[in-house]
């Protein structure tokens, strides 16, 4: 006999309580379904159901083989639909969460090629700062930077890693002088993210060391990024963003970058989705071309 199908058919017969219900259920006899069961208990030659003339009961050995038994069936039906998957193409909708300014610049123009490239495949994106949980807000995938929740319910997949750099002006750089140490940044004014009036401190890595933490003298909170890079390219200070975000500024010459000396620190963007059994092609898809085209939008 096959044993994957034996080990269905004794996981039938356990949800469903008798060997008649998973006979019925399975369109087999109900001798062939004690066949099977037999089948298994010979080859690992211990019991897995007690049987009486009135009922059945999974035996202490029985219970543990059918968890595995469950976990095993569920990775051999994920298995299976891989060639489905390969042999179609994604369609329906796919639910996003994300940040505003990564989710806008880097995440968004990413998922619009790839609904151009599967016509069938529908984009619902919300972008948004608070973190939204997956399951209750009905998303398939959630983009996140910075440090993650520790949650078993989640898988999780980094996409890139964002330098975050020390700006300012030229102007403002003419008038107040240049930074050339971390050191420096005390004796200058700077534009801080602030959110709920609490802000990060801009993050300086020390080796095997935890990042070094500079909380800078603040001219002027924002709770927008890009309203920030706009003040400091107004000559309002310095201020600490990811590079992604004020490329364009570099090259016009409104913005430059400082410290180039010091190791940047890199902020992690990660994928978001629920454990589940099988991934959906939708969501496998959305996940790879994220990882492939990502990494450029860093540099």
């Amino acid at each position: 006999m096959d044993r994957l199908t034996s080990m269905a058919v004794f996981v039938k017969a356990v949800d469903l309580g008798s060997f008649a219900a998973a006979a019925a259920a399975l369109g087999l006899s109900g001798p062939m379904v004690g066949k099977h069961i037999r089948f298994l208990e010979e080859r690992l030659g211990v019991g897995l159901i007690n049987r009486t003339t009135r009922r059945q009961s999974l035996t202490d050995f029985g219970r543990a083989y059918y968890e595995r038994c469950r976990l095993i069936l569920a990775e051999a039906e994920a298995a299976d639909a891989l060639a489905v998957d390969h042999l179609s193409e994604p369609c329906g909708k796919l639910r996003v969460t994300m940040p505003v300014h990564f989710g806008r610049h880097c995440v968004l123009p990413v998922l619009t090629e790839l609904a151009k490239r599967y016509p069938k495949l529908d984009l619902d994106l919300s972008l948004g700062d608070p973190i939204t949980d997956l399951a209750e807000g009905g998303y398939d995938l959630a983009i996140r930077t910075g440090e993650l929740e520790d949650r078993s319910d989640l898988i999780a997949r980094r996409l890139a890693r964002q330098r975050m750099v020390v700006c300012a002006s030229p102007n403002y750089l003419d008038m107040h002088g240049r930074p050339d140490r971390i050191e420096d940044i005390g004796r200058h004014k700077a534009i801080i993210y602030a959110r709920s009036a609490r802000f990060r401190p801009w993050l300086f890595p020390c080796g095997d060391a935890p990042p070094l933490e500079v909380r800078p003298n603040s001219r002027l909170r924002l709770d927008d990024l890009d309203a920030i890079a706009d003040a400091a390219a107004a000559d309002m200070g310095l201020a600490w963003l990811p590079y992604w975000l004020i490329r364009d500024r570099v090259q016009a010459g409104t913005l430059e970058v400082l410290l180039p000396e010091q190791p940047e620190f890199l902020y992690d963007c990660h994928a978001l989705w629920l454990q589940t059994p099988h991934l959906p092609l939708k969501v496998r898809l959305a996940v790879d071309a994220l990882a492939a085209a990502l990494p450029g939008f860093m540099t």
